[in-house]
């Protein structure tokens, strides 16, 4: 199968996206409808989609769409990583329509203003439930907290994680050196996957050469059995429309072989979010 492993999909007419506040060209409704002609166009066969908000009620909606759209096969969903009775409350996610499709856990990271946010100790033991559910814990952080991302992958080595538009990298020639170091210290952890997504959107634009770097960075640290393509849409568009962002990520691994371009798009995410093939 050919995986886009990240999009979002909300309905403001059912709840608000704060967060698009500030960013006009995403203050309205994303359905499944709307990107499938974009996933057909690209022959991307199932998609992974993720939460955006910190709220219980979008993960049994997420899952939900799992029953109806044909592409949508995985959840990256939400609960409270700190609340008691995590366990209880995954099970529970397992439960709604579509519960099967449930496949890791996420919270924005981003928006804790606490760098080291993920050291903290009921932080930990939520991650530890989700990992204990046999979900996956995808990691969404800021530059600044790339190190204790880093750290928490090493140091819960039974915790499979994801992490979200490859670290949020700076895109700039004095970003690069910083990031790769941590990047090279992260692929020597076997528990974890990098997503080749987002780095359009901090770029600005529609650039593979900006993004080679960064991208050769990541093939040669963790290589392609350890990255999966994901377009980030309809964030994406803030910077590139769909075509755009497969056409970067193709020309990004044009130099591999077959079996590793199938890698990047498709087996890394059926292999380490379990989506049946």
């Amino acid at each position: 199968m050919r995986i886009d492993a990240h999009h979002h999909l909300w309905d403001l007419a059912v709840r608000d996206q704060p967060w698009t506040s500030d960013a006009p060209a995403l203050r309205r409704t994303f359905t499944a409808a709307e990107l499938r002609p974009s996933l057909e166009r690209n022959a991307i066969d199932a998609t992974v989609v993720v939460q955006t908000i910190a709220v219980p009620q979008e993960t049994p909606e997420l899952l939900a769409l799992t029953c109806e759209d044909p592409h949508v096969r995985a959840v990256v969903g939400w609960t409270g990583l700190t609340e008691p009775g995590i366990a209880d409350r995954l099970a529970e996610l397992r439960e709604h329509p579509g519960g099967s499709a449930l496949v890791g856990i996420r919270h924005g990271i981003q928006d804790e203003v606490d760098p080291d946010w993920l050291a903290r100790p009921e932080v930990r033991r939520g991650i530890k439930s989700v990992a204990a559910a046999g979900l996956t814990y995808d990691l969404l952080v800021r530059p600044d907290q790339l190190p204790a991302a880093v750290q928490a992958v090493r140091e819960l080595p039974d915790v499979r994680f994801v992490l979200d538009h490859s670290g949020n990298p700076v895109v700039s020639p004095e970003g690069l050196a910083p990031w790769t170091s941590l990047l090279t210290a992260l692929a020597d952890c076997p528990n974890v996957v990098v997503k080749l997504s987002g780095l359009v959107t901090q770029t600005g634009y529609a650039s593979a050469s900006a993004l080679r770097p960064y991208a050769d960075v990541l093939l040669a640290t963790l290589g392609p059995d350890r990255l999966m393509y994901g377009s980030d849409w309809p964030v994406c568009l803030l910077a590139a429309e769909y075509d755009e962002v497969v056409a970067v990520a193709e020309s990004l691994t044009e130099d591999l072989s077959a079996a590793e371009r199938d890698a990047v798009f498709g087996s890394t995410a059926v292999r380490w979010y379990g989506i049946p093939s």
